[in-house]
């Protein structure tokens, strides 16, 4: 019979960090956490799959243009009254005004804050500021000179990302620096009219995927808060739940966006790694880029446009030209008729048999619609994960050195485990993993040249449970955690454009979420499909258990 870590907290987790203190114990220990996390497995593929060490991380292009008919359909009917769209077209029509309106989200903020347990998203609300902006909407609006398809919507905005006069503090206990400025994408969202609110809550680093820390009170899922939201994006993805924002930026590294959109049913896309830039971000390394949590499509695509584009302060942005505002919504019209989208159906197989039943039939919905569905078969995508922990896991580690140095006490115990396992691997870890990657990366352009996207589920299963002790003290569960990033790595791993959409409802009544991989700089086709699903009723963001409704059309 296979033993299995269970979960810890509380106690038990803080006497493991106690042993670990002793150098034996956490390299045994550590021996066995590779074991169970895959990571033995990987290093010991043959050597045919493994690639040259890359000398960048930009990604692998399949094609040189992904050209897409489209059948010029109307735009899914959700976005007409749910999402920024309907926002705008209030403002326009003067049904209401930006003032109005987040003054209604400062109400709503308090009132999540009250809920027991609290579903605040928000960990800073700079509302002198974000007043003053929609004040200035709204005499665009009277004027009759909108900016954009964001002016006047409040948006949150990550505590990766610096706001001018608060910088990142990324989930740890640290002070915000008062001289930071906005970063790239912030002003970029500001030039576009959007009202930004502040700072929303993440995870301790961004390093657990599940919406739990000791640093943090972090909302509950917005569909049963008896289970947690996902992270480390977790205040975005709750604050476009309870439907007090239409939208917020996220970021993910290992699943930040998809998973909390999959596990507070909503859409999420990770963008191409540098389509937008990250100056401005806390969090470095060669796995993690900004995008957009939103309630439709159509709120990932205007996000996008006002967004991307080269940023003479990003090098990883450069050559990356943006959208031209409209061409994203336009993609959202295409349909799927002839769209080859290749199925991963051993991942598909993985996923617990309620997730599974879910996206079969979502892709169902899709052949039925004129898809083409072409079964494939991945060979590293088992070894994803563990590939994923090796690069992005010891990135973080030595991104902290300073801190392990000179506040470790001051780290969450989640956080402080993880370096302590990190301390247990082997000197070429990560440059083996680089290895490993180039030969996904390899493998994973080979077969977008045979299929336009590739098909698979976005989490194991629906959110895990968690109890009030395990929110406040923080846990360990390398199950849950193994659920959570079981198949979202391969998009970061590669730089690939990658979203989710919500399929439906496990047994508990809990989201489900379906993934789309798509070649990079080919986030359209992403959003042509999911749009697809949105349109025939396939794809819908559920209405939560804890709901405030800023804006009701």
């Amino acid at each position: 019979m296979k033993w299995e870590i269970p979960r810890l907290s509380g106690n038990a987790l803080h006497t493991l960090l106690g042993l670990l203190d002793f150098g034996p114990l956490r390299r045994g220990f550590g021996h066995f956490l590779r074991k169970e996390l895959g990571i033995e497995a990987a290093r010991a593929l043959p050597e045919r799959l493994r690639g040259p060490l890359p000398l960048h991380v930009r990604p692998l292009q399949a094609r040189r243009s992904h050209p897409r008919p489209s059948q010029d359909l109307p735009l899914p009917t959700s976005w007409n009254t749910l999402g920024a769209y309907a926002w705008i077209q209030a403002f326009r029509s003067k049904r209401t005004t930006p003032s109005l309106l987040v003054e209604r989200v400062f109400d709503g903020i308090r009132i999540l804050a009250h809920h027991q347990p609290s579903m605040d998203p928000m960990l800073f609300v700079n509302t002198e500021e974000a007043r003053r902006d929609a004040e200035a909407s709204t005499k665009r609006y009277a004027e009759g000179r909108p900016l954009g398809p964001l002016d006047g919507v409040p948006l949150p905005i990550k505590e990766e990302l610096d706001i001018e006069g608060r910088g990142a503090t990324l989930g740890l206990k640290r002070p915000p620096n008062p001289s930071a400025r906005d970063a790239t994408v912030v002003r970029w969202l500001r030039e576009g009219g959007a009202v930004v609110l502040g700072h929303s809550l993440m995870t301790e680093y961004g390093m657990s995927p599940l919406g739990v820390s000791a640093q943090r009170v972090l909302p509950r899922n917005a569909i049963n808060p008896r289970h947690a939201a996902g992270g480390s994006s977790t205040g975005a993805a709750v604050a476009v739940a309870t439907r007090l924002v239409p939208v917020a930026l996220g970021s993910d590294g290992g699943g930040s966006i998809r998973i909390p959109a999959s596990y507070n049913g909503l859409f999420g896309i990770k963008p191409t790694f540098g389509r937008i830039s990250q100056t401005g971000s806390g969090f470095g390394g060669t796995m993690a880029q900004v995008g957009p949590i939103g309630l439709t499509t159509y709120d990932l695509a205007v996000f996008l446009e006002a967004t991307s584009g080269e940023d003479p302060e990003d090098e990883r942005t450069y050559g990356n030209p943006g959208f031209d505002r409209g061409w994203l919504v336009g993609a959202l019209r295409r349909g799927v008729r002839g769209l080859r989208i290749g199925v991963l159906e051993d991942e598909i197989d993985a996923a617990e048999a309620q997730v599974a039943s879910a996206c079969r039939d979502a892709l169902r919905a899709l052949e039925s619609e004129g898809a083409k569905l072409i079964p494939v078969n991945l060979e590293f995508a088992p070894h994803a994960t563990a590939i994923g922990y090796m690069t992005i896991g010891l990135e973080a580690f030595a991104a902290l050195y300073e801190l392990r140095q000179s506040a470790w006490e001051d780290l969450g115990p989640d956080l402080r485990l993880l370096c302590r396992v990190m301390e247990s691997f082997e000197a070429d870890d990560y440059l083996d993993a680089q290895r490993l990657r180039a030969g996904l990366r390899r493998e994973v352009a080979a077969l977008l040249r045979e299929v336009d996207l590739l098909a698979l589920p976005t989490t194991v299963r629906g959110a895990p449970p968690i109890s009030d002790l395990e929110a406040k003290e923080g846990m360990a569960d390398p199950k849950a955690l193994a659920d959570a990033s079981r198949f979202v790595y391969i998009a970061n791993l590669c730089g690939l454009p990658a979203g989710t959409a919500p399929v439906g409802t496990d047994s508990q009544g809990l989201p489900v979420g379906l993934q789309f991989i798509a070649d990079a700089w080919d986030e359209a086709t992403v959003l042509q499909v999911m749009a697809h699903l949105e349109r025939i009723g396939a794809s819908q963001a559920p209405r939560p258990r804890v709901c405030f409704d800023t804006f009701e059309p």
